[in-house]
C-alpha cells in the first residue's frame, strides 16, 4: 500500500509540475507577444474632441478671475472641448442642495467669457442602489423625477449638458435607460447635451448569465458592472456622448496595459462610433499599478486601437482625462506631444 501511495503521489507531483510549467510557458508567451506588439509605433494621431473631469470646487468655492483665466488657457492649450464639472453628488432623494453649487453661475459666466466654445457639463452621479445596497434608488419613479428636476436646475444655470455617472450600472438596468430617455427629452428641448460615463465593455457577453447565477452583485466579491454590446448600443442611442472609464487596469506591464486600451478603443468605436461621440477615459491619478498604467501608455494604446479600425467612425471621438486635479504640467506636455494632432487637422466636436 505504501508503494502504491508513493506512485500516486509521484504521478500527482509530475502532473502538477507539468501544469505549472504549461501555465508559466503560456504566461511567458503572452508577455513576449504583447511586448513585440507594443514596439510598433502608432500611426494614428489624436483628435480635437477631448474631455476633462474637473473638481467640485469649481462650483462649490469662489475663484478669482485670474484662476478662471488660467483654467481657460489650460483648456485651450490642450484642445479640451468638454469639461465635466463635478456638481453633485445626488442625495438619496435625487436632489442636490443648492449650497453645494453656490458658485456655479460664476463659473458659467467665466467659461463664456474666457473659454467660449468649451462646453461646461454638470457632472452628476451617485452610488446606485443594487439588491438593497447603495444610495440612490433609480427604480423609484419619484426619485427619477427629482433627478430630472435637479438636471433642469443646472440647465437653468447655463450648463451646456448633463453628464451622468451612476455606478454600478448593470446591462439589465431598464430604470437607468428610462432615466436616460427622460433626460434626453429635457436636454434636447433645451438644445443641450446628454453624456454618460460607463465602465468598459465586458470581455465575453455570453458569460453574463453565468455571472448572474453564481456571483452576487453586492458584497466584497461581486461581478463587475460592465455593459454588454447590446446595452452599450442602447445607451449610445440615447446619449450625445459616451465616456468609457477605461482605467483601473491593474495589469503588470506597459505592453499589456497598452493592449487593454487598444482593444477597448477599437471595440467601442466599432460598436457605437457611428451612433454617438465616444470619449475614451485615460488616467493621470496614481493607480494601483502605477509603473504600467500611465497617461502616455494609455494614449499610445488608444492610438493603436484607432490604427486597427477598418475605417474611422462617423461621429467625433477623443479622450477624456481623469482628472484635472491630478494632472501635472509634465503630463499635459506629454498629452500634447503624444495625442494632439497638428492644428490644421484638429477634429471638430
Amino acid at each position: 500500500m505504501r508503494q502504491k501511495g508513493r506512485v500516486v503521489l509521484g504521478r500527482t507531483l509530475r502532473w502538477a509540475g507539468w501544469a505549472a510549467a504549461y501555465a508559466l510557458g503560456l504566461a511567458a508567451l503572452v508577455l513576449a507577444g504583447s511586448w513585440v506588439w507594443w514596439q510598433q509605433e502608432p500611426e494614428a494621431r489624436g483628435t480635437g474632441t477631448n474631455a476633462l473631469w474637473a473638481r467640485h470646487q469649481w462650483v462649490g468655492e469662489p475663484h478669482t478671475d485670474a484662476e478662471y483665466r488660467a483654467f481657460a488657457d489650460l483648456l485651450k492649450q490642450n484642445r479640451i472641448t468638454d469639461v465635466y464639472f463635478h456638481t453633485g453628488p445626488f442625495e438619496a432623494d435625487g436632489t442636490v442642495p443648492p449650497a453645494k453649487y453656490r458658485y456655479a453661475r460664476d463659473l458659467i459666466e467665466a467659461m463664456r467669457d474666457h473659454a467660449p466654445g468649451v462646453r461646461a457639463q454638470a457632472y452628476l452621479g451617485q452610488i446606485r442602489v443594487v439588491d438593497g445596497e447603495g444610495v440612490i434608488d433609480l427604480d423609484d419613479p419619484a426619485v427619477r423625477e427629482r433627478v430630472l428636476e435637479t438636471d433642469e436646475a443646472f440647465l437653468d444655470l447655463g450648463f451646456d449638458g448633463i453628464h451622468y455617472d451612476f455606478e454600478p450600472i448593470y446591462p439589465d438596468d431598464e430604470a437607468f435607460l428610462t432615466l436616460m430617455d427622460r433626460t434626453r427629452e429635457l436636454t434636447r428641448s433645451r438644445g443641450r447635451l446628454l453624456s454618460v460615463a460607463l465602465e468598459q465593455l465586458t470581455l465575453v457577453d455570453a458569460a453574463q448569465p453565468v455571472y448572474r447565477a453564481l456571483i452576487p452583485r453586492t458584497g466584497p466579491v461581486r461581478y463587475p458592472a460592465r455593459p454588454t454590446a447590446d446595452f452599450l448600443r442602447r445607451v449610445a442611442d440615447r446619449a450625445d456622448q459616451v465616456a468609457i472609464m477605461t482605467y483601473d487596469v491593474s495589469l503588470p506591464t506597459q505592453s499589456l496595459t497598452g493592449w487593454h486600451f487598444a482593444r477597448h478603443t477599437r471595440a467601442t468605436l466599432e460598436l457605437i462610433g457611428d451612433r454617438t461621440t465616444v470619449i475614451m477615459g485615460v488616467p493621470t491619478y496614481r493607480p494601483l499599478v502605477e509603473w504600467a498604467e500611465t497617461l502616455p501608455v494609455a494614449l499610445r494604446g488608444v492610438r493603436r486601437g484607432i490604427d486597427d479600425l477598418e475605417r474611422p467612425p462617423a461621429r467625433p471621438y477623443g479622450v477624456g482625462v481623469y482628472a484635472a486635479w491630478t494632472t501635472r504640467p509634465d503630463e499635459w506636455a506629454r498629452y500634447r506631444d503624444i495625442w494632439l494632432p497638428a492644428p490644421a487637422s484638429a477634429a471638430g466636436a
